[in-house]
């Protein structure tokens, strides 16, 4: 096996489909426990660990408590805000002094062609048991630490509440007054430093997805093949299965390796 760096994406108990979880993805459990046991059964081989964490406030632009219908009702969880809805008055800001930069906001998040704006459930809220990492990982992670005195590197997204942050290497609309949001190329080097970026983690319709992507696009050397997806270790947000079926399909045209965590450990070399 080569020289390994692992991506774990977003692996917090808020996204696994157990009781208390504020945004539960259905097989999350498990591809956390196959994850687990990847990280046991690969540790001599993985030279670094990369974890990253969703970490929100509990208001921002992707929340329910910012937005306010056309009748006055709170806007439900799982709604969504297209720019045109806004201008038409459907949806608001509660905040109306916010009207201008939330309408500007929904225009270049439209114009990106990747997303428009979802209304989440608040999960991932900072300081809280959702944000932190699903325990048999954490476990695993803490094994390699200990063998190889390496600490795992963790990277926070998400807590400018003016953009939203799937991808761990740039917000979807980059705020320009901070950087954090910018295209992360130190971490984005990093990463290609390796001779293969193995990912798994949640969820594959979105933050795996716009993670992967923004890694594809902007590595160094161009090698794409170097990304292996673990695709028993990360599952899509119920009802959009669809969109993690085309990542899936375009990241392996583009190059990559998909497989599964038990037929990469038995790959030669």
């Amino acid at each position: 096996m080569k020289t390994t760096q692992l991506l774990i994406i977003d692996p917090q108990n808020d996204f696994m489909d157990i009781a208390g979880a504020a945004l539960p993805v259905k097989g999350a459990g498990a591809d956390m426990a196959r994850l687990a046991a990847f990280i046991d059964a690969a540790a001599s081989q993985i030279g670094q660990i990369t974890v990253t964490l969703d970490s929100h406030h509990s208001v921002g632009i992707e929340r329910a408590a910012m937005w306010i219908s056309q009748s006055g009702q709170p806007v439900a969880p799982f709604t969504s805000i297209k720019a045109a809805d806004v201008r038409a008055g459907n949806y608001r800001p509660r905040d109306r002094a916010a009207l201008p930069r939330v309408q500007a906001y929904l225009e270049a998040l439209e114009a990106g062609s990747r997303y428009t704006l979802m209304v989440w459930p608040v999960h991932c809220e900072i300081g809280t048991w959702g944000c932190n990492v699903e325990e048999s990982v954490r476990a695993a992670y803490n094994r390699w630490e200990r063998a190889s005195l390496r600490p795992v590197r963790k990277v926070f997204k998400g807590m400018n509440a003016w953009t939203e942050n799937y991808s761990a290497l740039q917000a979807e609309v980059p705020d320009p007054q901070d950087p954090a949001t910018q295209l992360n190329t130190g971490l984005i080097a990093q990463l290609d430093a390796a001779e293969r970026i193995v990912i798994g983690g949640e969820a594959s319709s979105h933050c795996v997805r716009a993670t992967t992507e923004h890694l594809a696009d902007n590595l160094p050397s161009r090698r794409i093949d170097k990304i292996v997806l673990l695709s028993d270790c990360m599952s899509p947000v119920p009802g959009f299965e669809a969109q993690a079926d085309a990542f899936i399909a375009t990241m392996r045209s583009r190059g990559a390796l998909v497989t599964t965590s038990r037929e990469y450990l038995q790959t030669p070399g």
